[in-house]
């Protein structure tokens, strides 16, 4: 069955699997224990933070291993709400996801001014720079899940680290499917193994240099006082071998990867007359496309395109089950009806070009039950 959300999450990479039963069999005990068995894991679990530093930049010693995006994001917050001034207002992308959304909502309120994107979904540099005089934090994320939309991220760093505001990018759709190199240079920066082929559960935080040394970064004594609970090595190790196969053997598919899509985008909005690309005029990734259909609610494209095989989304893994429209689409300006006839298609590095076409080539049928109000299928 071709499946394409690997924006929500992606199959477990064989080399990330191989990588966590060994870690498994050798490397399970408590890197905090006292013993040398547990040492062992510690200088284990220090040399796959000397990897990731080596991929994305700066010093491995900023790098603390997480649960995933959610938990680093909460720790970014927390840490800004306990540092800055107690009237300190932050920027944050109006079309983050929803655990950088959240997180800031929960620590900063009111204080929280939304950077407006482009009607195609970018946050510029330059609306970045008319407020740093007034916040004392930035949050734009590299990549959108949603639309695919990129975000000028290294640009806003460099404009963020001239004015000594921090800025914290949340990577998680960027890395595996882009090159990695140069996000260290980023104060905060977040990942999610899951994402890329790594397991669920693991992911990892760059501090920056103003929260590095600093003891109760979360409360916590692991990772050099930066947060609490067991580290998981296991997890970990195989982490860091999803992220390094995909940095050495499949970022450099991406314009070949990028015609498929095109080619998909094309024939997809031939075979339903008035459909639409939302962010269609920007720079998106490669695996990404948001099809705004002329006609029928989207969870029922997704129940028919799942009774012929295919596995498409609505959106937001995260945001299923809220009330309400997609917060990245009503930022952009989509009305909520448009909202609810949203699809998202995100390929894989295992889609064929042959899957594209096929679920290309499922489109029309499916309009053509949903234009005749066919109701004979329940949703999902």
């Amino acid at each position: 069955m071709p499946y394409f959300d690997h924006n929500a999450t992606t199959p477990l990479a064989p080399v990330a699997r191989e990588a966590w039963l060994k870690a498994q069999d050798e490397a399970w005990q408590n890197p905090s224990s006292p013993y040398r068995s547990a040492a062992q894991v510690k200088i284990r679990l220090d040399a796959a933070r000397e990897k990731l530093a080596i991929l994305l930049g700066g010093p491995a010693e900023r790098y603390v291993f997480t649960s995933g995006a959610t938990e680093a994001a909460d720790l970014v917050f927390a840490h800004w709400a306990r540092v800055l001034p107690p009237a300190a207002a932050i920027a944050v992308n109006a079309t983050e996801h929803p655990c950088v959304r959240e997180a800031a909502l929960r620590y900063f309120g009111s204080r929280v001014r939304w950077l407006a994107p482009t009607p195609d979904g970018v946050v510029t540099v330059a609306a970045v720079k008319a407020v740093l005089a007034d916040v004392s934090a930035v949050a734009v994320m590299a990549a959108n899940n949603e639309t695919g939309v990129i975000q000028p991220w290294a640009e806003i760093a460099a404009a963020c680290a001239r004015a000594g505001v921090p800025y914290v990018c949340d990577a998680s759709q960027w890395l595996g499917k882009l090159p990695a190199g140069g996000l260290g240079n980023v104060d905060f920066v977040i990942g999610a193994a899951h994402k890329f082929g790594g397991p669920k559960g693991v992911g990892f935080l760059k501090l920056g240099a103003q929260a590095e040394g600093l003891r109760g970064f979360s409360g916590g004594a692991q990772e050099r006082g930066h947060r609490a609970g067991t580290e998981n090595f296991p997890g970990i190790a195989a982490m860091l071998a999803a992220l390094v196969e995909a940095e050495q053997k499949k970022v450099f598919l991406e314009s070949e990867r990028l015609g498929w899509r095109k080619t998909f985008e094309r024939a997809a909005l031939a075979a339903v007359p008035g459909a639409r690309i939302v962010g269609a005029d920007a720079d998106r990734l490669w695996n990404t496309v948001s099809l705004l259909l002329p006609y029928g609610e989207n969870h029922r494209w997704v129940a028919r395109l799942d009774k012929r095989g295919f596995q498409v989304s609505t959106g937001s893994a995260c945001a299923t089950g809220k009330p309400g429209p997609s917060p990245v689409l009503a930022a952009l300006g989509y009305a909520p009806e448009e909202a609810k006839r949203v699809i998202r298609v995100s390929s894989g590095w295992e889609t064929t070009q042959a899957d594209w076409d096929a679920l290309a080539a499922a489109l029309p049928e499916v309009a053509a039950e949903l234009k005749a109000g066919d109701t004979t299928i329940t949703p999902l």
